[in-house]
């Protein structure tokens, strides 16, 4: 099974996206998760990468392209895999479909989660993050115990910079005008699956699940 989760930042296609690669034994490919882990170990890529992550703005291709040509070159992805997070651009698109063709592995199916503006700027702005073991919890949805502290390891959560308010109208902005245009792109080649992913998880996943059933065996 290989499919693209699309949507706009907050609409729950990482949550949706682990819960899958688990459920189908597939591999989860999060360009966000490459990117912060570059960021964290200070990688030349890393570094240039956090200036665009912290305004909310795009990381530019020639770095999110390399990320991904390798990790898709990696054995771990030949039983298939989500893409989280990629494409954002229909360029980055057309360098994929350059790679599958040549890997002669083609897209099974596009899902484009969607959600409204109102509620994607709730979740971005509640979110919290463990900035030791990477855990998420959401001041509302899913606090952590204390409300302060990760559950898991008792770091202190913070608050992402790119998800605080001013952030988030950039990263909403920038997905209109750039990562939008895909549901075209993909609609077109007739891979594109539309998903209200307003509901819980457990319902979200239930219809997702029913969409990308028939491209594996459990």
């Amino acid at each position: 099974m290989r499919v693209v989760f699309l949507g706009a930042p907050g609409v729950g296609k990482g949550t949706q996206a682990d819960r899958i690669a688990a459920q189908f034994k597939v591999l989860k490919i999060s360009t966000g998760d490459l990117l912060r882990e570059a960021v964290r170990n200070q990688t030349a890529l890393g570094i240039e990468a956090k200036n665009f992550m912290d305004q909310g703005k795009l990381v530019p291709d020639s770095v999110v392209i390399g990320l991904v040509r390798n990790k898709l070159a990696d054995p771990s992805s030949a039983k298939g895999f989500v893409l989280d997070g990629f494409p954002r651009t229909v360029l980055q698109a057309e360098e994929l479909g350059k790679a599958l063709k040549a890997a002669q592995a083609p897209l099974d199916r596009v899902v484009n989660f969607e959600v409204s503006r109102e509620d994607i700027i709730k979740r971005l702005s509640g979110r919290r993050s463990c900035p030791k073991c990477q855990a998420t919890f959401h001041v509302e949805f899913a606090p952590s115990k204390t409300g302060h502290t990760c559950d898991r390891c008792g770091e202190v959560l913070v608050q992402r910079n790119d998800d605080k308010p001013e952030a988030i109208e950039t990263r909403l902005k920038v997905y209109e005008e750039q990562t939008a245009p895909l549901i075209k792109y993909y609609g077109n080649q007739r891979l594109l699956s539309q998903l209200n992913a307003s509901g819980s998880v457990d319902t979200v996943f239930e219809a997702l699940f029913g969409v990308l059933a028939p491209y594996t065996k459990i």
